[in-house]
């Protein structure tokens, strides 16, 4: 039988169906990844730029997610390749690369990230993905390169501009709107609705239908937002963080004894 790694998010794209994620910033046990996959989570958004998060700590939580089914996935600093591929190596199932702006930035990190014949990514031994289970490292590369899930993140005006070539980059499979990050670009922090954020999202979502791939959303909590969005076409959607939704259902529960007097 060859050699598989199955990817939640990427089943779920495929299928034409919403890929949910969670942002972890705060989570530092493995549990975490069999608790999100039974509340409906795709994948997990670990986030080593915005937080202290070591990579042993990603590495821990990504081999628990492959066994739990629910797709690990790592943000790592801006142009920081040797990391992301440490992930990878680790259990990770793919990299989500912040402040992308050219199609030139995006085709070295395809390169980076994936194995010949469709990057230069070097080979290991004794992944974690196939279950340490032995396999030809032909097969073995091969469907680590089929699972492997690449992200960009549009930020700037530069790259929304950009989107287009971007997009059209092999081995790129999705451009994900920092949206915290070009409302701060645009002079209008916080404005996740204006008509401008919007226009963004429509150029992204454009590039991604014309070249195959998957829009995506981040830096967004409001829901009706997010159904506005989605209705326009993205798919790859962060609705929260681990913080966020605890202090939400938190602030809810108390709230709701209080009133019980």
């Amino acid at each position: 039988m060859a050699a598989t790694v199955k990817n939640a998010m990427r089943e779920r794209l495929d299928g034409g169906e919403l890929a949910l994620g969670i942002i972890l910033r705060r989570a530092r046990t493995v549990d975490i990844a069999p608790a999100m996959k039974a509340s409906g989570y795709d994948w997990l958004f670990l986030d080593l730029e915005h937080n202290s998060m070591d990579l042993d700590m990603a590495v821990q939580i990504s081999v628990a997610a492959l066994g739990a089914g629910i797709a690990p996935i790592a943000r790592v600093p801006a142009g920081q390749l040797w990391m992301a591929t440490r992930v990878l190596d680790g259990g990770g199932l793919g990299i989500v690369m912040p402040h992308v702006d050219t199609p030139e930035e995006a085709r070295k990190i395809s390169q980076a990230l994936h194995y010949p014949p469709l990057g230069h990514r070097s080979v290991a031994g004794g992944l974690p993905h196939l279950g340490y289970a032995k396999a030809s490292l032909a097969e073995t590369c091969e469907a680590i390169n089929a699972a492997t899930f690449v992200i960009v993140m549009l930020e700037t005006p530069t790259a929304i501009a950009n989107a287009d070539a971007i997009a059209a980059v092999p081995g790129i499979d999705s451009l994900l709107i920092g949206t915290n990050d070009l409302a701060m670009e645009l002079g209008i922090p916080g404005a996740f609705g204006d008509e401008r954020i919007a226009a963004a999202y429509q150029t992204v979502i454009d590039a991604c239908r014309k070249h195959g791939k998957h829009a995506g959303v981040g830096g967004i909590a409001d829901r009706e937002l997010l159904r506005r969005y989605i209705g326009m076409g993205v798919r790859l959607v962060l609705p929260g963080s681990d913080m966020s939704l605890l202090v939400s259902a938190a602030t809810e529960t108390a709230a709701a004894m209080r009133a019980c007097l």
